[in-house]
């Protein structure tokens, strides 16, 4: 299970996040990848988002299956 502690003063000094939802910089930074990476993984579909009102969330319980059951993925390279 994913756990994002929070230490923002005013979300509870340090007490465990209990949202069910990641913003797309939190995921990137979970994840160990940019920001730009992450946000173009939301927009291809490869990681789950949903679109409130103008914010991308990542929710905490698709990202923990997505990692669970990880893909194996082609790449190709583009030669010149």
């Amino acid at each position: 299970m994913l756990a994002v502690n929070s230490t923002n003063s005013k979300k509870g000094g340090g007490m465990e996040d209990k949202r069910l939802t990641l913003s797309v910089e939190e995921t990137a930074r979970l994840l160990g990848i940019g920001r730009n990476l992450c946000y173009d993984r939301v927009k291809t579909g490869e990681i789950p988002s949903l679109k409130i009102g103008r914010r991308l969330l990542v929710p905490k319980a698709a990202l923990e299956k997505l990692l669970a059951e990880p893909k194996l993925i082609k790449l190709t390279v583009k030669s010149k």
